[in-house]
């Protein structure tokens, strides 16, 4: 009886550590407030903002529950054991091995115990040092990414894309609709570096080309990321390049400027202002929300402006196509001798990695 009671107590105290790194009460409190708003008589005169809310609900109540009736049924069997009655030993020993491996089942979901972890993911894709095929470089990391999603079944949408002069693009912005999509990729975010023979230079020569990966939480709901309108400069100009009818006949591109922090969001895809505008607050908030998570900071009105880590020159990949092949992650130290399956999606054990020792920062 003795040793089953100090397994319940291992147990109980594992549990209460993880529930630590899933943020509970920071959960538990946001779930309430929710539930409250869905209780509101007006709740669904917004069918749009009720849907969100009534998704991150069941999000949270999925994240949560299991947890919760773990912790429950640990502690009831950790108060039946204390009474020491040995004729439910054997009752009580095969209940706390059930418990164990439920507790096995769960620390999964520890390795996306983030705040945002949950939520889908923005991602923004820059072609950095190295011209035209930096360029090229953009345009294969955003095959990269859509393979990657594709292969787990996740809706990608395009939100904004700048081609380049010759080849490859500029710069895209990407949402990713999925599981714990943000969770997943937020270890991709900073710049990635490419070492390989150029197509694009008449000697063939080795070049190295930079580009840097934004990951960032979709945040839709304005409530979650409070952004005072005084600190806004909204820009309204004429779309330019490829459109839909009248994208390039009207005034509808939107750029906003965060003024404390100096972030630019500009958005000319769609075809009316409003809802160039309403993409672009979206990814403004997403960026702030990022920017809070880097910085540590409890307010946006702390935010001091981009962080150095997203600086060019700090690349956190690299991929080699010669002289030899390989990807390593600078890191983890996980690497890889297939870059051409990496180019092709097969992302898993370099996030698996990365999540793995980042587990309870």
């Amino acid at each position: 009886m003795d040793e089953l009671l100090e397994r319940a107590r291992v147990l109980e105290g594992a549990v209460a550590d993880a529930m630590r790194q899933l943020h509970a009460p920071k959960l538990e409190q946001r779930l309430a407030m929710l539930r409250q708003r869905a209780a509101e008589p007006d709740f669904w005169q917004d069918n749009q903002t009720a849907q969100a809310v009534m998704k991150e609900t069941a999000a949270l109540e999925t994240r949560l529950g299991p947890w919760r009736r773990l912790q429950v049924a640990v502690s009831d069997a950790g108060e039946l054991l204390e009474l020491g009655d040995a004729h439910l030993q054997a009752e009580l020993a095969d209940q706390i091995a059930c418990l164990e491996k439920q507790f096995d089942d769960l620390k999964g979901a520890l390795l996306l115990s983030g705040p945002y972890d949950d939520y889908d993911a923005i991602v923004n894709i820059h072609a950095g040092a190295g011209g035209t095929d930096a360029q090229d470089w953009a345009q294969m990391l955003l095959r990269m990414y859509t393979r990657w999603a594709e292969q787990h079944h996740y809706k990608v949408t395009t939100d904004d894309i700048s081609m380049g002069d010759e080849a490859g693009i500029k710069s895209v912005t990407l949402e990713i609709s999925g599981d714990s999509v943000y969770g997943k990729l937020k270890g991709e975010h900073g710049v990635h570096r490419l070492v390989r023979l150029s197509p694009f230079n008449a000697d063939n020569l080795r070049q190295t080309s930079f580009a840097k990966v934004e990951v960032l939480p979709k945040i839709e709901a304005p409530d979650e990321v409070a952004v005072s309108d005084k600190d806004l400069r909204i820009d309204v100009y004429r779309s330019g390049g490829h459109g839909g009818q009248s994208v390039n006949t009207t005034d509808s591109a939107v750029r906003i400027t965060h003024i404390p922090t100096g972030i630019v969001v500009a958005i000319q895809n769609e075809r009316s202002r409003l809802q160039n505008q309403e993409t672009a607050m979206t990814i403004l908030r997403s960026r702030l929300a990022q920017l809070q998570l880097e910085q540590h900071a409890e307010k946006i009105s702390e935010l001091k402006g981009p962080n150095e880590q997203a600086a060019w020159g700090n690349q956190i990949r690299s991929y080699v196509l010669h002289p030899y092949k390989q990807v390593k992650d600078l890191r983890t130290r996980y690497e890889s001798t297939e870059p051409d399956a990496v180019l092709d999606g097969s992302l898993d054990p370099f996030i698996n990695a990365y999540l793995e020792q980042h587990l309870g920062r």
